[in-house]
């Protein structure tokens, strides 16, 4: 009796993941967590499924600018769904964020006319300049989650994406912490 019950629940959240879709989200935010190699997807609070990533080739600072291979750090939102990407789908992040555009004024890596345009992206939820010196097109999207691979965006496995892809509407709130 002590190995049935296990079974049976393992049972139950299979099948239960498995028929999760958008709807059943109220409130889907992502987090990821580039020191454990992991995405959380999130309804409100309450964690729903954890995804092994994959990070750039430079995964421990953050993003500074275009070709550092660095995986950027701050909150955003997914600011488009691109279904036919060179990867498949992909979720695109919205970097550089008003923040990035801050710090990367002051270092004179961006115009005054980037920099009030990246806050105004933001507000307005949509995408922002990505042809700045502090890079962009950072997408969490397929091809495999080991090792660290990409020239800063996020990657899960192959069927992650297609779940991910389903669950997350546009303006979904991902916060990538170190």
């Amino acid at each position: 009796m002590r190995i049935i019950i296990p079974r049976i629940i393992v049972m139950i959240l299979v099948f239960w993941q498995a028929t999760l879709s958008a709807a059943d989200l109220a409130k889907p935010r992502l987090e990821v967590f580039k020191a454990n190699r992991e995405l959380q997807l999130f309804d409100g609070e309450k964690l729903v499924k954890s995804y092994r990533i994959a990070l750039g080739f430079n995964p421990v600072p953050p993003k500074e600018r275009q070709g550092d291979r660095a995986t950027p750090e701050s909150s955003y939102f997914i600011c488009h769904k691109n279904p036919k990407s060179q990867y498949h789908h992909s979720l695109c992040i919205s970097y550089p964020s008003p923040a990035d555009a801050k710090r990367s004024l002051t270092a004179g890596l961006i115009t005054k006319m980037e920099n009030q345009a990246i806050p105004k992206a933001d507000a307005d939820k949509k995408t922002p300049p990505m042809n700045t010196n502090l890079g962009g097109d950072v997408f969490v999207h397929p091809n495999g989650s080991s090792p660290d691979w990409t020239w800063g965006c996020i990657a899960v496995e192959d069927s992650d994406i297609e779940e991910l892809y389903q669950l997350v509407p546009s303006k979904t709130p991902i916060t990538i912490h170190p």
